[in-house]
């Protein structure tokens, strides 16, 4: 591609967005930048307090826990408190129990302060995909997401090789560095992005206010907790790219570097496919790239068991990996379509649960599967999901009714937009028409977050 295509190429994937995305954006990429704790924990147990590999476990599980607990609180206080407001909490919580992380020697307050640690770090999360889904336009959502995943592995990869290097010098000095980074964050929300809720809208006369939305109205959504089970099935394949991959490679007897280089691709891809393939699929048929990504993630996962060498490792890690570039957008897209705009907070808050209930089912999965029956049966069941997942996904949604997507031309300069106005609820127990499909998955595997 010629140099005036690749400049068009980038114009036409930042134009349009509101000033107050890139902000979000910004803060988004500040805080992963700082992510010390989920690069280096175990390590950091192990190696420098001399803990046991079953105690780092523990830990990590602790860890996990505490985002499941928060997500549906998470939730609620995004629409009752509003999103800035509950990521200023998640945020300056995160900073000062990180800190506090960095000082604990005994056993139970490591551990006990590490689930804190979770619950503050996950809270954020539903805040965020609410904000974005209330701030850009549904024809620029794809693009906004798909950025904003972007900035989340960017990010990510930058702080796991830096963090490398600081943590030879001091662990500590890595959990300073994140609470500080994570104190940044709040200080560009707090000063740079405003709130976004919906107001409620005016009662027009013989009119009925639309139905409050609780927890409970979540979970008896058909329709929507369908697609939080089956995002929860492939948040399962796609964790076992680091929990179930780095044993099969060391039974193998490949080591962990081998591990590092072949999981290093996934990243790598994803820096570098992420907005050239959202740019394809922006305008195509969500139904087909959700079933499509869940086959090759499934598929992907079950040619490892054909795997022998950190080549042949790292070419599965290639088929996965564009699943999960696909997938991630286009899976959030659907969320936001069937989340009424006064309930974001809520519903987002049940399907970041998905991806922190499969960040504590995957290891004990894998575990039980390759202690009793052998790696190759655990690529098998992945490759199971995969089909299952597909198919779930086609019956779900084979009576959704698709408008023409809006095609966003850069020949005129795009208005930017400040807060959309809040959509007409959507009742998810009938044939909606979703808008263009959407992004996130945290690394922590792939799953939503910031």
């Amino acid at each position: 591609m010629s140099v005036a295509g690749l400049r068009k190429a980038a114009h036409e994937t930042v134009a349009g967005l509101p000033r107050e995305f890139w902000w979000l954006w910004t803060s988004t990429l500040v805080n992963r930048l700082g992510a010390f704790i989920a690069t280096f924990m175990a390590l950091y147990l192990t190696l420098d307090r001399g803990y046991s590999a079953s105690y780092a476990g523990l830990v990590a599980s602790l860890h996990g826990l505490g985002g499941v607990v928060s997500s549906l609180g998470a939730g609620v206080m995004t629409d009752r408190l509003g999103r800035r407001p509950t990521m200023l909490i998640a945020q300056l919580s995160t900073a000062a129990s990180v800190a506090v992380l960095g000082f604990m020697v005994h056993p139970v307050a490591i551990a006990g302060v590490a689930f804190v640690v979770g619950m503050a770090s996950n809270a954020s999360r539903p805040a965020v995909q609410a904000m974005m889904a209330d701030i850009v336009p549904p024809e620029d959502r794809v693009r906004a997401f798909s950025l904003n995943y972007w900035a989340i592995n960017l990010g990510f990869a930058v702080s796991s090789a830096g963090a490398g290097f600081i943590a030879e010098y001091s662990y500590l000095a890595g959990f300073m560095g994140e609470a500080a980074l994570t104190l940044l964050c709040a200080v560009v929300v707090f000063l740079k992005v405003p709130e976004s809720r919906p107001e409620a809208e005016p009662l027009v006369a013989g009119t009925s206010a639309p139905d409050e939305v609780r927890l409970t109205t979540v979970l008896r959504d058909g329709r929507y907790m369908g697609v939080v089970g089956l995002s929860f099935l492939v948040a399962l394949i796609f964790q076992q790219g680091y929990v179930g991959l780095p044993v099969a490679m060391g039974a193998d007897g490949l080591s962990s570097s081998d591990f590092g280089t072949a999981i290093a691709v996934n990243g790598v891809l994803i820096v570098a496919l992420q907005i050239p393939v959202t740019r394809f699929i922006q305008h195509r048929d969500p139904r087909l790239l959700l079933i499509l990504s869940s086959l090759v993630a499934g598929y992907g996962f079950g040619l490892t068991a054909f795997a022998g060498s950190v080549g042949v490792y790292a070419l599965t890690v290639c088929v996965w990996t564009l699943a999960e570039i696909v997938n991630a957008p286009t899976q959030t897209g659907i969320v936001v379509q069937l989340s009424p705009a006064h309930g974001r907070g809520r519903y987002q808050g049940v399907y970041t649960m998905s991806w922190s209930v499969a960040a504590l089912v995957a290891p004990l999965m894998s575990g039980f599967v390759i202690d009793h029956y052998g790696a190759a049966w655990l690529w098998g069941t992945c490759a199971v999901l995969g089909t299952v997942a597909a198919f779930g996904y086609w019956l779900l949604m084979r009576n959704l009714s698709l408008p023409e997507p809006a095609v966003v031309t850069t020949t005129a300069p795009v208005a930017p937009v400040t807060v959309v106005a809040p959509a007409v609820p959507v009742a998810s127990t009938v044939p909606v028409a979703p808008a263009v499909p959407v992004a996130s998955t945290e690394r922590a595997g792939a799953e939503p977050a910031v």
